[in-house]
C-alpha cells in the first residue's frame, strides 16, 4: 500500500507531486513520519538502505539520519528505531506496481527465502522486540519467519478483500504491460555491482509508478555468474513509445558491472 493513495497526509502528497518531477526530496523525514503519525502509530521501524548506489552513501550519513528520525519521533510521541540495511542493489527482483505485487504474492504462496524475505523478517524482528512480543531482535525475527510461513498469505488475502479486491487472486491474475524487451549479457563474468539509480530511471521511463503494469524484472544480482546471452533484465511497458524510451535510457550507462574473476581493470578512461 502507498500512503499517498489513502489521503493520510494531504499536504505532503501535494509537495511530493511537486518534488518528484524536479528530482527533489528535501522533506524526507516529515514525509515519512507524518504518515506514520496520521494512522496512530506508536512504534515505528525505519529502514535506511545504505550504499554507494543508494540515497544514503555512508554509515555516518545513515547514523545522522537515524538520529533525526528518533528525535522527531520523540516529539511526535512515537518510539522510533532505525535499521541500516544493505543498499548496493534493489531488494527483490522486481520494480513496478504490478511486478512488485506479484513478487510479494509469490513469496507468500511459495514461502520463498530470498533477500526480500530476509529483510522483511529482520525489520519485523526489531518491531516485535520493541512492543514486547519478543525478548530480543533475534527472537522477533524467528517469530516473523513463523508468521510468514503460516499466517501471512491468509492475512494478505483478507486485506485484499477488505479493499474490494479478489481474495482468491493468483499470480497469473496480475497483468503486465503488453510491450516488453529482454536485455542480455554480452560477456562472461560475475556481477560485481548493480546500478540501482539507473534501474530506477529505466523503470520510470517505462511508466512507473503511474502505469501500474510497467516495470523491470531482474534475473541477475550481486555475486551471480553470467555467461554471454544470459538474460539480465526484462522491461515491460503499457505503451510502445515508453518501452523505446526505457530501452534508450538502459543503453546510456551500464546497469550491471560484470567482471571476469581474474579481470582487475574494469574500464580505461580517456
Amino acid at each position: 500500500m502507498w500512503g499517498g493513495a489513502l489521503d493520510l497526509a494531504p499536504a505532503d502528497d501535494l509537495l511530493i507531486q511537486i518534488e518528484h518531477p524536479l528530482g527533489l526530496d528535501p522533506l524526507l523525514l516529515s514525509s515519512i513520519l507524518s504518515k506514520k503519525k496520521s494512522v496512530g502509530a506508536t512504534h515505528v521501524v525505519i529502514d535506511i538502505p545504505t550504499g554507494s548506489k543508494a540515497k544514503i552513501k555512508t554509515l555516518d550519513e545513515a547514523e545522522r539520519l537515524a538520529d533525526q528520525f528518533v528525535l522527531i519521533g520523540k516529539k511526535l510521541t512515537m518510539d522510533v528505531k532505525c535499521a541500516v540495511t544493505f543498499g548496493e542493489q534493489p531488494i527483490g527482483y522486481c520494480i513496478g506496481p504490478a511486478l512488485e505485487a506479484r513478487e510479494a504474492l509469490r513469496i507468500l504462496v511459495e514461502k520463498d527465502q530470498g533477500d526480500l524475505t530476509e529483510k522483511v523478517t529482520s525489520l519485523c524482528g526489531i518491531l516485535f522486540s520493541m512492543v514486547g512480543k519478543a525478548a530480543t531482535v533475534e527472537q522477533g525475527k524467528i517469530l516473523a519467519e513463523e508468521i510468514l510461513k503460516k499466517k501471512a498469505e491468509q492475512k494478505l488475502r483478507e486485506i485484499i478483500e477488505a479493499q474490494g479486491g479478489n481474495p482468491e487472486i493468483t499470480l497469473d491474475d496480475i497483468p503486465f504491460g503488453e510491450y516488453s524487451v529482454m536485455l542480455s549479457s554480452e560477456k562472461k563474468g560475475v556481477v560485481r555491482w548493480v546500478n540501482s539509480p539507473g534501474l530506477a530511471r529505466v523503470a520510470s521511463a517505462a511508466g512507473c509508478p503511474k502505469d501500474r503494469k510497467a516495470g523491470v524484472t531482474l534475473f541477475k544480482k550481486l555475486g551471480d555468474t553470467v555467461h554471454p546471452g544470459d538474460p539480465l533484465l526484462e522491461i515491460v511497458a503499457e505503451k510502445s513509445s515508453k518501452l523505446h524510451q526505457a530501452e534508450h535510457i538502459a543503453a546510456e550507462s551500464p546497469l550491471f558491472g560484470i567482471v571476469d574473476q581474474w579481470e582487475h581493470m574494469v574500464q580505461t578512461l580517456k
